[in-house]
């Protein structure tokens, strides 16, 4: 009897009903997929009876795990992406921190010129989409052997790019240090901007240089922050699928994402997995040291009551070159890519780029039968249009339920903060994050490839696109939210109580108000994330579930490159403009206290 007492007046407090909702619900829709991928690595697929001689479908089996790790075919299979991998990884984590760091140096540290627009800039290649970078340089630098046509670099210039310039490691490794650097960027600069300056200027006092005051002070202080950054652009430089497609699929060079795509989509899905299941270990891994790496920063005291006014180190007749080319460079890197993607687009015969050769065919074109099995142009285009509509309907639906999730859970973790309970559904709600995108959307693939329990196959669905995007960003709203409800005092809540205001009247009326600009952020990051991803959805959608995303990619595939072009700048424009919603909404600027204002 005191047991049922106990748990009726448990029940009565409603963040304990949603922390205890949650944990079931999350549970099954973290921990379970795990589980079931697990299993289908020692389970005969369909597609592999001919191969596993004498087995039945559902059989126990160590094939997938002797074939990818053991056997001679696993050089080819699993050893040589690995390695690719890790060579790719290592050379983003070089450039995006080298340039990241310097940037970051300038702009915190120097006294050069145009610190808010260079600073606003040179975050832009962060916000868009992975493969933007990606498909500018195709468009730059292809070449006639392999691309078919050359690029716009060689219309220029009448230079044929090397193959290895243009397609495989080396362009990889560059996009993706362009594309992360933003990321080390804005971890690095925020701690040379909130440093002690005092350590410095003792260092002048006693006539150190400029040199030796970097080696001893300046990256000791900055090191912890650079490590973080190199774990964390290390794992998602690994997960990365969109740009190594891109630029490494014409010159078969294979990372563990195009492997893992190439083979759930092929007649080795046990193999995929497999990989879906290295890649997490690799990511929690990494989460992991990096957690213990962030610890550490404790010991740095970087932030005093002192002043931390500091002479700026003046680059004197250096001052307006670095600038202008700084500026130059971040130009560069945001704008040309979408003047390549309008330029190609408007073309009728790729590589000439005449005035005569300008046409609005991929646009507003009926369409041409000799010219893509006659695709109408992309504004009329009834697939394209539908694929818009997926997208935002997609997109609104992954925010709208990733946002109130994101809410319940993070009122209920803070009002229950260091509970088991609230430990348990704040762990399961960052679970998601832990793993990359497409091993994420491998582990649904699996499991809900079949009826289990009262769940019908969701495969093909579009159902299964919204059910995996909400949880996959999840942590994004949940952080939000949990940071949001710290900054509340319970006393404001424990007023309205008194005043007999019933839960929800005073989650509606007076929490979500209060807070409205964190809790918007966690609607608007799902939806901004969602609009452009591409390895989350690419292993699940169908012919009648396409996106935007998917649709790009696929007419990337058959060479349709003006379609795809036209996409790529229709995604981007949109996510920009999404991100410039955010921003004004919420006030929010992700280089705001850095260099931006």
């Amino acid at each position: 009897m005191n047991y049922r007492n106990r748990l009726k007046t448990f029940l009565k407090k409603p963040h304990n009903v949603i922390l205890l909702s949650l944990a079931f619900i999350l549970i099954y829709l973290t921990v379970v997929p795990l589980v079931t991928i697990i299993l289908d690595t020692f389970t005969v697929h369909q597609s592999e009876l001919m191969r596993v001689k004498g087995a039945k479908v559902g059989d126990f089996t160590l094939y997938h795990w002797s074939k990818v790790l053991i056997e001679s075919t696993s050089r080819k299979v699993f050893y040589q992406p690995f390695f690719n991998t890790l060579v790719v990884a290592f050379g983003t984590c070089f450039i995006s921190i080298s340039l990241g760091g310097l940037v970051a140096w300038l702009v915190t540290r120097t006294n050069i010129r145009f610190k808010g627009m260079l600073s606003t800039l040179f975050i832009f290649p962060y916000i868009m989409p992975s493969w933007t970078l990606a498909m500018a340089w195709l468009n730059f630098f292809k070449n006639s052997r392999i691309g078919g046509t050359p690029g716009i670099f060689t219309a220029l210039t009448g230079l044929e790019t090397a193959n290895w310039f243009a397609y495989g490691p080396f362009p990889i490794i560059v996009v993706l240090g362009l594309h992360y650097a933003p990321f080390a960027y804005i971890l690095i600069g925020g701690i040379l901007r909130n440093m002690d300056a005092n350590l410095e200027e003792a260092a002048l006092i006693l006539k150190a240089s400029r040199g030796k005051i970097m080696r001893r002070i300046t990256i000791p202080i900055v090191m912890p922050a650079m490590l973080s950054t190199f774990l964390l652009v290390f794992s998602s430089a690994m997960s990365a699928f969109a740009v190594p497609a891109f630029l490494g699929t014409s010159v078969r060079y294979q990372v563990l994402t195009t492997q893992m795509y190439r083979t759930l989509n092929g007649l080795n899905p046990g193999y995929g997995y497999i990989m879906a299941l290295i890649m997490i270990a690799i990511g929690v891994l990494i989460l992991g040291v990096n957690q213990r790496i962030v610890g550490t920063r404790k010991s740095y005291t970087t932030i005093t009551g002192k002043s931390s006014n500091i002479a700026l180190i003046k680059l004197r007749s250096f001052r307006w070159p670095v600038s202008i080319f700084m500026m130059l460079f971040v130009l560069v890197v945001c704008i040309a890519p979408l003047f390549t993607f309008a330029v190609e687009s408007f073309i009728m015969e790729p590589g000439n780029y005449s005035l005569s050769n300008f046409t609005t065919l991929f646009w507003t074109g009926a369409g041409d039968p000799q010219i893509a099995n006659g695709e109408p142009g992309i504004l009329r285009n009834t697939s394209i249009l539908q694929g818009l509509w997926n997208s935002v309907k997609l997109s609104v639906l992954v925010a709208f339920i990733a946002g109130s999730v994101g809410i319940l859970a993070g009122y209920a973790i803070v009002k229950k903060k260091n509970s088991k309970l609230s430990l348990l559904v704040n762990n399961l709600a960052f679970f998601p994050y832990l793993m990359p995108s497409m091993a994420f959307g491998a582990i649904y693939l699996s499991m809900f490839a079949a009826r289990r329990g009262f769940i019908p196959p969701l495969y093909g669905t579009f159902a299964l696109l919204v059910l995996v995007g909400a949880v996959k960003y999840l942590p994004f709203a949940s952080r939000a939210s949990v940071g949001a409800m710290h900054q509340l005092s319970n006393e404001i809540e424990e007023a309205g109580t008194i005043q007999g205001i019933r839960w929800f009247k005073r989650m509606t009326r007076i929490i979500i108000p209060i807070q409205k600009s964190s809790f918007l952020s966690g609607y608007l990051l799902p939806f901004i994330s969602s609009m452009r991803e591409l390895s989350l959805f690419i292993l699940l959608v169908t012919p009648s579930t396409r996106i935007l995303t998917t649709m790009l990619f696929q007419y990337n595939e058959k060479g349709w490159n003006q379609y795809a072009n036209a996409i790529n700048l229709l995604i981007v424009l949109f996510v920009v403009f999404s991100n410039t919603v955010v921003n004004k909404v919420t006030g929010a600027s992700i280089d705001k206290g850095i260099g931006g204002q």
